[in-house]
């Protein structure tokens, strides 16, 4: 179900194959490959004309990234050539994050290799490097601080105007839609009270025990007051261990059969801008729920 000009992320063994696809690599984008390859960073450079096209989905700039898992990378290494592909799920759905999780939504007769559950859970950090300086297109497990630190000048948020030579338009990646991510249950992301005030309405508003229970489940790193038997799942208050279990998290409660997920929001802290923007999206066609 991905639309033909949403691009893909393609996947390559080494550094040495970057060659391959992008027609530039600017310095500050060497460094970032030095500092964070193998591993959960993508960077979109401009593309060598002529190659990757269905991958980049028309553009002229082409997402690369060099993996860290060894199965990965011994395909890799295996295909001689980069592989484009997203995450093994259909469109705008919640990733999977074990190949049970690819089965149960692609079918049995999909050919799995079976790496093991993912070791960071959300996908890779995006940094768009075709305008000249840094600018972060979708969040992840790196920090801003840490990519700073690695190519030594600022990063840019994705909304703020850069100044260049070149005309350039800024090119769309991988799992940066406004909704995205979204099981089939409706999550709504509220704050710690909010989050109590609804349970409480809940509890009010319950007229049999049906009500609550088995409807909505709760991801909440904070303890509450949890009258009616909802269904609740502790989040961990670590951003890794967050990002590492959340889309295994949502599939599950969602398997369950509930039709609201209410999340208690992420701290507001650069750790976990990965979490908090999965979520955002994952919530993007839900709000909390009225007082009335």
């Amino acid at each position: 179900g991905r639309p033909p000009e949403h691009p893909l992320i393609v996947h390559v063994a080494s550094a040495a194959q970057v060659a391959d696809y992008a027609s530039e690599v600017p310095p500050f984008a060497e460094k970032l490959i030095q500092a964070f390859w193998p591993g959960p960073l993508t960077l979109i450079l401009p593309r060598r004309a002529g190659v990757a096209a269905a991958a980049a989905g028309g553009q002229n700039s082409i997402g690369l990234r060099c993996p860290a898992h060894p199965v990965a990378l011994a395909l890799l290494q295996a295909c001689g050539t980069g592989l484009a592909g997203p995450s093994a799920n259909r469109f705008g759905r919640v990733s999977p994050t074990t190949a049970q999780h690819v089965q149960e939504e692609l079918g049995e007769d999909l050919l799995v290799l079976d790496g093991g559950p993912c070791a960071v859970g959300i996908e890779s950090t995006i940094v768009d490097c075709t305008r000249g300086q840094p600018v972060l297109l979708r969040p992840g497990v790196l920090t801003c601080a840490q990519l700073e630190a690695a190519c030594g000048q600022p990063v840019l948020d994705k909304d703020t105007p850069v100044k260049t030579s070149v005309k350039t338009q800024a090119p769309r990646a991988s799992g940066t839609l406004e909704s995205h991510y979204a099981p089939n249950a409706r999550v709504r992301l509220m704050d710690t009270p909010r989050l109590q005030s609804a349970l409480d309405m809940l509890d009010t508003n319950a007229t049999d025990s049906a009500v609550g229970h088995g409807t909505v489940a709760v991801y909440a790193r904070s303890p509450l007051r949890l009258n009616t038997p909802t269904l609740h799942r502790q989040m961990p208050d670590d951003a890794a261990a967050a990002a590492q279990q959340l889309f295994a998290m949502l599939r599950e409660l969602d398997a369950m059969g509930v039709s609201e997920i209410w999340v208690e929001k992420a701290p507001n802290a650069p750790e976990w801008d990965g979490v908090r923007d999965r979520l955002k999206r994952a919530a993007a066609d839900g709000s909390p729920p009225s007082r009335g």
